[in-house]
């Protein structure tokens, strides 16, 4: 077997019980809700209307949206709540709409037929209309189903645990058996959810065949099926011993091996440790706040631009120092070390290009930039830095596209687009050979790597010691290196990770 895939397949359990166990409390929790949100809708028109507008505008909210503002109203919470809270959002719609869907269907003469032989409008809800309408209940609930399965993958980027973890690393790290394992697990998991609450309906419906074989045996797949579903939430719901430290980390190549070189430290000093990594910057950032992370990746330009919201440049040393103390003072994050390297965000373009443009630093970009295509990542056009380069210079593009960072390289390799926001440390800048372009007037601030740490880990002396060997150990060659090995080699985050230790301790 290949060894990659033999490394995807021993993480399965893990993933396959974060994965269920998200998807079996949202649809639990989004069933006991919407169901009776829908029978309060089709008894009173003046619910019903506001009540579907609602969870329509909801649904319409990129589901991206919802778990960051979910996060920001739990107070920078991570891990299963605020999945679980987005996923019961999103899965609202389809319930309750087919429910009052299917109170309304049941016809007016069938109801009156009830009142005439004496039954209340209790008896009449749960013994005629709820059955009548169950077929399109049903059919809502596996639509709902579907969907949290599908969803719930987007739960790694606030800290839970899912086949987001394959999806999202594989990404990345441009591992496609990690991205297609991870792929075909959410839907073989959405395809026998679908079907065992197929066979649930099944049963209903033909509860008066219950001799008949068929009927008994469909009844012990249910029984199985659903059996197993509780058997894994309760052992996921179990008090488990809590780990030492939880390493946290952002979205892309970088965070991946630093989270993994400071997880490998702490565990060889005998600590036990969880990553978490695929954050959005904010959420990683409140999480390590609260303490529900405890050391991540982070940079000096992040923190300078994003959250103390400066757009001036007053020189490496001091944004670093100031920025180590806004945060200490702010958020009570420590500083455990400063790694040596700097991950700068540089405009770059293929070496051919610049040359037939004569393009040698972003200046050179004003008499053609109305004529090109540039590209970002996730987060790039929509920062201070891209706002403050912009107005510096006084520069815009034809066009600014969008990608994940593990396309955007492709995309400027390919001339889909004519230069790019990339880092200085990706070891993809020299394997497609581009150019980054000087930046005279020091738009953008410089971004020293360092690790936050919260205020619980920085408590503990043999943690702040064990970070400390790291100080300025990791030089933006090496970085860089340990970049390429990943997006270049194909190598796995384990393979940069051991090359950053020979080169720190040999």
């Amino acid at each position: 077997m290949n060894d990659n895939l033999r490394e995807q397949l021993l993480v399965l359990p893990a993933y396959f019980q974060g994965h269920l166990v998200l998807t079996l409390i949202a649809m639990t929790t989004s069933i006991l809700v919407s169901i009776p949100l829908g029978i309060w809708a089709a008894r009173s028109a003046r619910v019903k209307r506001p009540l579907l507008v609602l969870i329509s505008i909801i649904q319409t909210f990129p589901s991206i949206a919802i778990l960051a503002l979910v996060v920001a109203l739990l107070g920078g919470r991570i891990g299963l709540v605020p999945a679980i809270t987005a996923l019961v959002l999103y899965s609202m719609l389809p319930i309750v709409r087919n429910t009052v869907t299917g109170l309304e269907t049941v016809s007016a003469e069938v109801v009156e037929a009830a009142r005439g032989i004496g039954m209340s409008p209790g008896q009449i809800l749960l013994r005629v209309r709820l059955p009548l309408a169950m077929p399109f209940i049903i059919a809502g609930i596996r639509t709902a189903a579907v969907w949290t399965v599908g969803l719930a993958t987007l739960s790694t980027l606030v800290g839970a645990t899912s086949f987001g973890n394959y999806i999202f690393t594989g990404l990345q790290t441009r591992n496609l058996v990690a991205v297609t394992v991870g792929s075909l697990a959410a839907a073989t998991m959405a395809v026998l959810l679908d079907g065992l609450i197929g066979a649930i309906q099944w049963l209903a419906e033909h509860r008066n065949e219950r001799s008949n074989a068929g009927y008994r045996r469909i009844s012990l797949a249910v029984l199985a099926g659903t059996g197993l579903g509780v058997a894994v939430v309760a052992y996921a719901l179990m008090p488990e011993e809590k780990v030492d430290f939880v390493v946290g980390g952002k979205g892309f190549t970088e965070q991946y091996i630093i989270a993994g070189l400071v997880a490998a430290e702490l565990q060889k000093a005998g600590f036990t440790v969880e990553q978490r990594v695929g954050m959005g910057s904010e959420v990683v950032y409140e999480a390590t706040a609260n303490s529900s992370v405890d050391v991540y990746l982070e940079y000096s330009g992040t923190v300078w631009a994003n959250i103390m919201g400066r757009d001036d440049n007053p020189g490496r040393w001091q944004v670093l120092e100031e920025v180590t103390a806004f945060i200490a003072e702010k958020d009570a994050i420590g500083t455990a070390a400063t790694l040596g390297f700097q991950n700068l965000y540089a405009l770059a373009m293929r070496r051919d290009r610049a040359v037939e443009l004569g393009v040698t630093a972003i200046d050179d970009l004003l008499p053609v930039s109305d004529d090109l295509v540039a590209g970002g990542d996730l987060e790039f056009f929509g920062r201070p830095e891209w706002l403050k380069l912009r107005d510096t210079y006084a520069i815009d593009f034809a066009e600014k596209l969008t990608f994940d960072t593990s396309l955007l390289y492709s995309a400027i390799n390919e001339r889909q687009v004519d230069l790019i926001s990339a880092y200085t440390t990706d070891g993809r800048v020299a394997a497609y050979n581009l150019v980054l372009l000087d930046d005279p007037l020091s738009a953008l601030p410089p971004y020293d790597a360092f690790l936050a740490a919260s205020e619980r880990a920085m408590s503990q002396p043999l943690f702040v010691e064990i970070m400390n060997r790291l100080n300025g150990k990791i030089s933006d060659q090496v970085m860089r290196e340990a970049n390429r090995i990943v997006d270049v080699e194909g190598g796995s985050v384990s393979e940069a990770v051991a090359y950053l230790q020979g080169m720190i301790w040999d």
